[in-house]
């Protein structure tokens, strides 16, 4: 069942994402050479509480965190942990924020140091679909637009698309209906409505599409190792518009790329 928010709602969601943007932006200043990812996650954290908020992913089904730290083929829900991050990775960040009582969720994906120009293209393309899905997510519009648009665009380029992981809705629970995935067909899945609060998050990978998942029952990577990256926002559904709920402007102030 999809949950339709009010303005008013729509209003508190994105006051949590102003806080998660924020956070991003903390966390932005550390993404280095050098750095332990563990060091991020208590960044984000004390960042997020600090300004009356809570990590929404830290305990949500056992996750121990409150950032999930992805670091090269591993797509997404990846531990923050003791790893120092090195010349030529990538790293995802993924955070959520619940605040007066919605949740908000972003993730970017940063190089580090001299990246390889063809992960720097794949970056770069997966952040450019995440854009052009949501492009399509207007009211009228069905869910299937979206996956189509960032399917087609990757997939043009040579990359693949992530289909056992999609984007949700999200709202007074971190996870909803409807799911949002990144792959699809024109014109099918559910109509876009007034009040519609989603997640649209892109996670694209260098090689084959295929994925496993590790023992700790949460990191998700490539099976071939190749690198993979991941984008996302948190967007809301108006007749007149779609608002970008969450910002990445925090981030891209300090990295460039």
């Amino acid at each position: 069942m999809i949950h339709y928010k009010t303005s008013e709602e729509v209003l508190k969601i994105k006051e949590s994402a102003d806080i998660l943007g924020k956070a991003h932006g903390e966390v932005a200043k550390y993404v280095k050479e050098g750095v332990k990812t563990s060091f991020l996650d208590k960044i984000a954290e004390e960042f997020i509480r600090d300004h009356g908020a809570v990590p929404s992913f830290k305990g949500y089904n056992g996750f121990p965190s409150s950032l999930c730290i992805s670091v090269n083929e591993v797509v997404v829900h990846g531990f923050p942990s003791e790893y120092e991050l090195k010349d030529g990775d990538i790293i995802s960040v993924d955070c959520g924020v619940f605040h007066q009582g919605f949740h908000s969720d972003s993730a970017y994906t940063y190089p580090i140091g001299e990246v390889s120009p063809s992960i720097l293209a794949l970056l770069r393309s997966t952040r450019d679909s995440l854009y052009l899905g949501i492009e399509q997510a207007k009211f009228g519009n069905r869910v299937g637009d979206i996956g189509h648009a960032i399917q087609k665009f990757v997939e043009a380029k040579g990359y693949t698309v992530v289909r056992e992981l999609v984007g949700h809705g999200l709202g007074r629970k971190l996870h909803e209906a409807p799911e949002v995935p990144n792959y699809g067909k024109k014109g099918s899945g559910p109509l876009l409505k007034q009040g519609m609060v989603i997640a649209i998050e892109p996670m694209i990978n260098l090689g084959s599409r295929n994925i496993v998942q590790e023992r700790d029952g949460w990191t998700i990577r490539t099976a071939d190792r190749k690198p993979s990256a991941h984008f996302e926002h948190t967007v809301a559904i108006f007749e007149d518009r779609t608002e970008v709920l969450t910002t990445h402007k925090y981030i891209e102030e300090i990295v460039k790329f």
